[in-house]
């Protein structure tokens, strides 16, 4: 019997890893035909020479690029500072919405109206009235600074989203675990930071890692109010070249960052996945 029942599970291994290369077979033939049809088929439309000549142009690029790279390195900053904020201010308010004390009923509805608020408003107006409207306030430098106004629009627009994350994540800790933590003896503050927040923040990892890939693209937005980071230096060279290559070059180091980190972003989810089955 246990002879039989090895043998079926070496035939099943055997099947599955059939079809896994019969899938990986037919995936790679699939995308190498539609890479030629696209190589073959687009060089052939009418304005094709105008269109690589605009938006390929190998001098431009190779002009540009290194001073893109420099100007991503602002990008690089802003979100460098903004992500902690983003996670601490995040954090507070899905505590604050999560208050359980009717003594804490307006941090409750604090934490509402702020999530409902800065969800319900574009980032690209929240950084216009907050980039534009405070420096108008005639603050001294450098509290006049597109920079400092720029970032505190992204911290309050994705803390909204960031702490609904949390929330869920908060939400997802089976209310028996809480019970059964202040049956031992502990505090409420002693549950929420040792038994509910560990595993809460563990489940909202991969959907936090999406934010932060987001996060890193929207920080182009602030170059709306002033800074000179890698969309408006791009902007800058089109200008000077006449020519929108310097745009490709941008999404080309976008791509080298955010690709990485979105496949890492797959990886959790697809792990997460695995350890719930």
């Amino acid at each position: 019997m246990n002879n039989t029942k090895a043998a079926g599970q070496t035939r099943r291994e055997k099947y599955e890893q059939h079809q896994r290369r019969r899938s990986m077979l037919i995936a790679a033939t699939s995308t190498v035909l539609v890479l030629a049809a696209l190589m073959i088929f687009v060089p052939m439309a009418p304005g094709w020479e105008k269109v690589q000549k605009s938006f390929f142009n190998a001098a431009v690029l190779t002009k540009t690029f290194p001073k893109l790279l420099d100007a991503f390195l602002v990008n690089v900053m802003i979100f460098v500072w903004s992500a902690p904020a983003i996670a601490i201010l995040g954090l507070f308010i899905a505590l604050a919405r999560n208050a359980k004390s009717p003594a804490l009923f307006p941090l409750r509805i604090f934490g509402a109206t702020f999530t409902d608020v800065f969800r319900g408003v574009p980032v690209i107006l929240t950084v216009y009235l907050i980039g534009f409207g405070i420096p108008g306030l005639g603050l001294p430098r450098p509290w006049n600074s597109p920079f400092i106004w720029g970032s505190l629009a992204l911290v309050l627009t994705y803390s909204a989203y960031v702490a609904e994350i949390f929330r869920s994540g908060i939400d997802s800790v089976h209310p028996s675990q809480r019970s059964a933590a202040l049956s031992l003896g502990l505090t409420e503050l002693q549950v929420l930071r040792d038994v509910v927040l560990p595993q809460a923040i563990r489940n909202v990892v991969p959907s936090q890692m999406n934010m932060l890939i987001a996060l890193q693209k929207d920080v182009s937005l602030l170059s709306f109010i002033g800074p000179v980071e890698i969309f408006r230096q791009a902007g800058v060279f089109k200008s000077l070249f006449a020519n929108f290559t310097p745009y490709v070059g941008a999404a080309i180091i976008f791509l080298i960052v955010t690709i990485p980190a979105t496949r890492y972003a797959d990886y959790l989810m697809a792990r997460q996945m695995r350890e719930r089955r």
